[in-house]
């Protein structure tokens, strides 16, 4: 069975969200304690984490960036805050998508399913290695990481995404929509925003292992790839 954290502060919603996913067999377990989020996190190991923003002492945010430097399960955002800067903090901060209050439990199902889909079951089953090598670049496929060298750099799901994506299509160039489409299955949560600021982590996290201009913009077309680091020794 698989385990979602349902991290909200409203006992109602959460009460009425874990007898709803109850019902698909999921096995749901809310938030005891918002002081010890990351420590109920670590003792549960969830496959996923619905996680408010608003909440007691900590905001959403925050138990994100926390629970990234454990996990790279993924973590979607359900919050009555329908900005279109919250959801782009929302993927800047670690989170794979963004639910608005008030919600249909049908969508709330269809994304966590997706998110499920994504990275335990029929599409995260194409691959057939657990590693990519290329050039001396190598992908760790379970892990999300990425090491060149002495270095490894842990990844979100997204950045991971983009940097797969780019590696097994080297020198191509994709489009914005092209990338958009690889991170998000659904319309509603397509946002320009979004690609640029999980570009902009991507590109600082390769940085750290000592990739520097892999990742070329051209303007009008999109993004490509190429191998800027085969010659260094």
């Amino acid at each position: 069975m698989q385990q979602i954290y349902l991290i909200e502060d409203d006992p109602k919603i959460a009460a009425l969200l874990k007898d709803y996913l109850e019902k698909y067999a999921y096995g749901v377990t809310t938030v005891e304690s918002f002081d010890n989020v990351l420590e109920e996190f670590t003792a549960l190991s969830p496959h996923l984490v619905l996680l408010d923003i608003n909440l007691p002492k900590f905001d959403g945010f925050y138990w994100c960036r926390k629970i990234r430097t454990l996990s790279n399960c993924p973590i979607i955002f359900i919050s009555a805050r329908d900005s279109g800067m919250d959801q782009v903090m929302a993927i800047e901060n670690g989170g794979d998508d963004y639910i608005t209050k008030p919600f249909q439990f049908d969508v709330v199902q269809a994304k966590i399913k997706s998110q499920m889909r994504r990275t335990y079951g029929e599409y995260a089953k194409n691959d057939q290695t657990d590693m990519i090598d290329i050039n001396g670049l190598v992908l760790h496929l379970t892990a999300m990481e990425a090491e060149f060298g002495q270095q490894r750099i842990t990844l979100t799901k997204n950045e991971f995404t983009l940097l797969k994506t780019f590696a097994q299509k080297l020198n191509q160039v994709l489009s914005r929509s092209y990338l958009l489409e690889e991170l998000w299955d659904d319309e509603n949560f397509v946002d320009d925003n979004t690609l640029s600021v999980n570009m902009t982590r991507l590109r600082k996290k390769l940085e750290e292992i000592g990739i520097y201009d892999s990742i070329q913009t051209l303007r009008g077309a999109g993004y490509k790839m190429i191998d800027s680091w085969s010659s260094k020794p």
